[in-house]
């Protein structure tokens, strides 16, 4: 659990009613994505507040009549997802250079450029960057960022981005956790077998092939059974 001091405010509006809870700023990108994440870590406090500063709590009937639910670690989640996370300007700053440098070094391991079939510099796509006026939301995932960016400097730089397919297969212990794959990756197939199996096809940039290995293995604590298509 966070500690108060370091805490800031997320906040959920919905119609006249207004619901906070207070969050570890560092850890609320990984709720957005859906990651698997325990939400005592995140939360400063188990409460939901109608105003965190005056220190009211939002009412049980409100909760229901909204959340349908009085569960707070459930409505914090889908706080942070569907709300807006109140940072301090320093916080923000910080969170926006290395959302920045995250985009930069994403793009420079999936893309390449198509007349040279060889990676751009991070050097390069920084400046391409600059000279797009490209906009880091710091409250996007890096794969939204990565590609609004690669949109925005692509009239200024000849620039690919390779894709990769694999065929997976997640065992029957483990499918509680599609939903969370299906949010992180593109699954172009899928199908559920009959002893409750599900195998799927992913399609994803070339250079992330890592990433998405490591969390297919975190997430079937290594069961996964996986074949590179493409």
């Amino acid at each position: 659990m966070v500690s108060l001091d370091k805490a800031v405010i997320a906040r959920y509006k919905h119609g006249k009613n207004i619901f906070e809870v207070l969050v570890d700023p560092e850890k609320v990108d990984a709720v957005k994505t859906g990651d698997c994440v325990d939400m005592a870590d995140v939360l400063a406090a188990e409460e939901i507040f109608e105003d965190v500063s005056k220190g009211d709590k939002a009412t049980e009937g409100d909760l229901m009549t909204v959340f349908s639910t009085t569960d707070v670690e459930e409505i914090a989640s889908r706080i942070i997802k569907e709300g807006e996370v109140q940072l301090t300007t320093e916080q923000r700053r910080k969170r926006v250079e290395e959302k920045r440098k995250m985009v930069i070094n994403q793009i420079a391991q999936i893309a390449i450029n198509p007349k040279t079939d060889t990676p751009h510099p991070p050097a390069r796509i920084e400046i391409a960057m600059k000279e797009a006026k490209v906009h880091i939301d710091p409250f996007k995932t890096v794969d939204v960022l990565v590609s609004e960016t690669v949109k925005a400097i692509r009239p200024l730089i000849p620039i690919k981005i390779e894709e990769t397919q694999i065929a997976i297969k997640i065992p029957a212990a483990y499918t509680g956790h599609v939903y969370d794959l299906k949010k992180k990756y593109k699954v172009t197939k899928e199908d559920w077998q009959g002893d409750g199996s599900y195998i799927a096809m992913l399609e994803f940039p070339a250079g992330m092939r890592e990433d998405v290995f490591s969390f297919l293995n975190m997430m079937t604590k290594g069961e996964v059974e996986t074949r590179i298509v493409k």
